[in-house]
């Protein structure tokens, strides 16, 4: 007399990615379940409670883009807003925020449960539940028939032996799976936060074909705030002008007063305290066997393995506006709790703070996602899709891009449409997927801006100009908000193209201008685009010298960018010439790039059969043809970037394909 219910859509677990993956299947009109072991790990932050940063900003912009959630969420509950690399140019510029951890759970959570086709779940699922088919005769994949019988996913059962039966399912799993927490020789068969594990999932998993790893990341102390000496450590302010993540909001939209971050390093003393310790640390000892991430190691891994560093930085940062808990980024440990307190006392302003939660390591099963289809779906289980750090990835923000796009491609393989596939010209969520399901990682994957080689395209401010039209067309953006974006295109558009078109002459009033603004005056006619590009200069200038440029030679026919129409249409207006200026000064730098795109694409449209026997290829090494056959990649540009597949190799592939 077990329960037993049908939905559309099955989403396994409720973290950044499940969320994701949830409200996209909901919206686009399909009955979706979102199953989670406590309804207190929605959204939840168990590492540190903000969203971006470096190279994850643009995640961020690019998932609300397409529709996705995160960036209005965060917006909502964030206490410390920054936009980082301001020094240098506008490609790394990352906005990260830093977040009021329960909030940001709360107002997920609400989001979730007011979505109309969206059911959350508290249960364990236990069991992926598959059937084999036979192809229909007509059945084609790449132009092929299909050989063979097809495993299909046919729904989820529960700990308690409930069934779900669903077309799709989506895992998002996170580090729950098969989870422990270590720190010394004390181990947990928990998640993070002490949450439930999810024990049984990954036997029924491997039953279904899919090839598990086992991976590690952690997480640093937690202090009482009361406990700080303050005076010791180095302010660390929010930005004044609060940019948003979401292309929705405007910045005095959500502008609030906000909660200094503090700096302070290690020392001689606490690399001392770890290096007397290092046999006591999992890591050391050989009690911690999953592979941890290269770019958030842990404290004794980077002192060492980096010897030469006399200190390191550390960030004290509020875990939220209710509470005085605080994380200690940088101390990221699985030491013996004895060990963490002398480390935490012998650090500048800490030497008597008092610890709420100690350090752990947390290992977890993962799949390998070159088994990923680009779409997110496996090669082995057809409706069965995977997001998150269950992929092998680390960060909430690169868990939430999967998940969104696991999400949409559940719901247009329901609605026999074809999958949403991001290349790596067009966003960095191109990227982060394209690596992942090409390029096997043998450690926790982490978004970096040095990982996409057009980042001066893909920059995280022109993410709606990129990505709103396909969001739209989707089905994720609503009419209201295309028609409003649709007015910022044709604005910048429109003013660019009066730029390139109005110029001054060699005028005294027009050279003393230039002189006033330590530029070089101009010899002959030059237009204020011309003038714009110039580094000193910028579009707030070139307006000036515009309505300076009327008074000389009279006023143009055409009307300048009317600001009050910007603000009743509820654009900002900040937005849209920070856009125009960028777009003007690095044209000739964004022209070079979209040539390397446009070479890119000549190599990705060069489709490989999904059904092609690389055995028959002729003159390829045995490590291309290998790889080549796991993979299976599906075009040639995909095929060039296996690691293990080199220039020849794709050469010798190229020839068979003509042939």
């Amino acid at each position: 007399m077990n329960v037993e219910e049908t939905y559309d859509i099955i989403i396994v677990g409720a973290g950044h990615a499940g969320c994701e993956a949830a409200l996209a299947a909901a919206r686009l009109g399909f009955e979706t379940i979102m199953f989670t072991v406590s309804m207190d790990s929605v959204a939840l932050m168990p590492c540190n409670p903000n969203i971006g940063g470096s190279s994850k900003g643009h995640l961020v912009r690019e998932i609300d883009a397409l529709g996705g959630e995160m960036g209005k969420n965060i917006d909502k509950t964030y206490i410390q807003s920054k936009m980082l690399n301001i020094s240098k140019g506008p490609a790394v510029h990352s906005l990260r925020a830093q977040a009021d951890k329960g909030e940001y759970t709360k107002q997920m959570r609400l989001t979730l449960m007011r979505e109309p086709r969206l059911t959350l779940r508290q249960a364990e699922v236990t069991e992926l539940l598959t059937e084999e088919i036979m192809p229909a005769a007509d059945d084609l994949v790449n132009g092929a028939p299909i050989a063979g019988a097809v495993r299909k996913v046919t729904g989820v059962k529960t700990y308690s032996g409930a069934v779900y039966h669903g077309k799709a399912v989506v895992i998002c799993t996170g580090v729950y799976l098969k989870a422990r927490c270590i720190y010394g020789d004390t181990i947990y068969e928990t998640g993070p936060n002490g949450l439930m594990a999810a024990t049984k999932l990954s036997a029924s998993l491997e039953a279904s074909g899919i090839e598990l790893r086992r991976f590690k990341t952690g997480t640093p102390p937690r202090i009482d705030k009361k406990s700080v000496d303050f005076s010791k450590m180095a302010e660390q302010k929010g930005d004044e002008y609060i940019q948003p993540f979401s292309f929705t909001n405007r910045s005095e939209d959500i502008t609030r007063e906000q909660i200094s971050c503090w700096l302070t390093y290690t020392n001689d003393e606490t690399h001392r305290v770890i290096k007397d310790n290092i046999d006591r640390s999992p890591l050391y000892s050989g009690v911690i066997h999953g592979t941890g991430p290269r770019y958030c190691p842990s404290i004794e891994d980077k002192i060492m393995k980096f010897p030469d560093k006399d200190r390191h930085q550390l960030f004290l940062e509020p875990e939220g506006e209710f509470t005085d808990e605080m994380y200690l980024d940088g101390m990221s440990s699985s030491m013996p709790e004895d060990v963490q307190y002398r480390m935490v006392h012998s650090v500048a302003g800490l030497e008597n703070a008092k610890i709420v939660r100690p350090a752990y390591a947390i290992e977890y099963d993962c799949i390998s996602a070159i088994n990923l289809k680009p779409s997110l779906e496996t090669k082995a289980v057809q409706g069965l899709f995977f997001a998150g750090q269950m992929n092998g990835s680390s960060g909430y923000e690169e868990a939430a891009a999967q998940g969104l796009m696991a999400g949409i491609n559940a719901a247009r393989l329901l609605a026999c449409k074809e999958p949403v596939v991001l290349t790596r010209s067009d966003a960095y969520i191109g990227v982060l997927i394209d690596d992942l399901v090409t390029k096997e990682t043998a450690e926790p994957y982490r978004m970096m801006t040095s990982r996409a080689e057009y980042r001066l395209l893909l920059r995280q401010d022109n993410a709606d100009l990129r990505l709103t039209d396909i969001g739209h067309d989707i089905g994720l953006i609503d009419d209201e908000r295309y028609s409003r974006f649709c007015l910022k295109r044709k604005t910048i558009e429109t003013e660019i193209d009066r730029l390139k078109n109005t110029y001054v002459g060699a005028n005294r009033r027009i050279q003393e201008y230039l002189e006033s603004k330590g530029s070089m005056p101009v010899a002959t006619k030059v237009s204020l685009a011309d003038i714009l590009k110039r580094p000193e200069m910028s579009y707030n200038n070139v307006v000036e010298l515009r309505k300076l440029a009327e008074e000389v030679y009279g006023k143009d026919e055409d009307e300048s960018l009317d600001p009050d129409m910007i603000d009743t249409a509820g654009l900002d207006m900040s937005e849209i010439t920070r856009q125009i200026e960028i777009q003007i000064k690095y044209e000739g730098y964004i022209e070079r790039q979209n040539a390397q795109v446009e070479h890119f694409k000549k190599l990705e449209e060069k489709k490989i059969p999904e059904n092609i026997d690389y055995s028959d290829v002729k003159n390829l090494r045995i490590e291309a043809r290998q790889k080549l056959d796991r993979i299976r990649p599906r075009s040639i540009g995909q095929a060039s970037r296996i690691s293990g597949v080199s220039p020849a190799d794709i050469s010798m592939l190229l020839i068979y394909l003509k042939m």
